[in-house]
C-alpha cells in the first residue's frame, strides 16, 4: 500500500512525469513484454520505470550477459529503485530518456534489441516527445523494438511517422485499462 500510496503522491506533484495514478500492473508487464525475444537480446533500455514493475519482469527474463539500462527522472522513483534493485547487469539512470545515447558506449549506441517505455509521451510538449522516441529510435538496432504503452489511441499517427510498423493490443487488466504499442525499427 506504501508504494501505491508513493506514487498518487508523485502523480500530483507532477502530472506531466508521472502519467498514472497508480503502479502499472504486472499484467500489462507481461502485455508490454510478450514481443521482445529475451533468448536474444542482449541490449535493452527501459524508460520512465516508476516503482519498476515491468523492470522487475525484465530483469527476470533476462539473459546473463545481457545489460539493461534503466532510465528515472522522478527523485523519489530513482531512489527507490537503487536501494532495491542490486543487479551487475542492469544500471539505474538518473536523467533525460533524451541522453540513452551518452550512457551507452559508441559501438552499442545503435545496437539495442528493444526501448521500453512508460513515458506518458502524450502529455510531455511536442518537441520533448520528438527527442526522447528519436533518442529511443537512434538506439535500436535494425528491426529491433520500441514499445510504448498509453492510455488512449493517440500516439497513434505519431509512432507511425517514425517506426515502418506499429502493433496495437490492449489489455484491460491494468487501471487504467491501456494500449500497447509494440513499434518495430525501419
Amino acid at each position: 500500500m506504501a508504494t501505491k500510496r508513493n506514487f498518487l503522491k508523485e502523480f500530483f506533484k507532477d502530472r506531466k512525469m508521472v502519467g498514472a495514478v497508480s503502479p502499472s500492473t504486472r499484467f500489462l508487464g507481461e502485455k508490454m513484454l510478450e514481443n521482445i525475444d529475451f533468448d536474444k537480446a542482449k541490449g535493452l533500455v527501459e524508460l520512465g520505470p516508476g516503482t519498476g514493475v515491468f523492470t522487475d519482469i525484465i530483469i527476470a527474463r533476462m539473459r546473463d550477459d545481457a545489460k539493461l539500462l534503466v532510465f528515472e527522472l522522478n527523485d523519489e522513483f530513482h531512489a527507490a529503485l537503487k536501494a532495491r534493485i542490486n543487479d551487475p547487469r542492469v544500471q539505474i539512470i538518473h536523467d533525460s530518456a533524451e541522453n540513452i545515447a551518452k550512457y551507452l558506449p559508441e559501438e552499442e549506441q545503435t545496437a539495442q534489441d528493444a526501448v521500453i517505455s512508460s513515458l506518458p509521451l502524450m502529455v510531455f510538449p511536442s518537441d520533448l516527445r520528438q527527442s526522447v522516441v528519436d533518442a529511443a529510435y537512434a538506439c535500436i538496432k535494425p528491426k529491433g523494438k520500441y514499445v510504448q504503452f498509453q492510455y488512449s489511441l493517440q500516439s497513434k499517427k505519431f509512432l507511425e511517422s517514425i517506426f515502418s510498423s506499429v502493433k496495437i493490443t490492449f489489455t484491460i487488466r491494468n487501471f487504467p485499462p491501456a494500449f500497447v504499442y509494440t513499434c518495430l525499427k525501419k
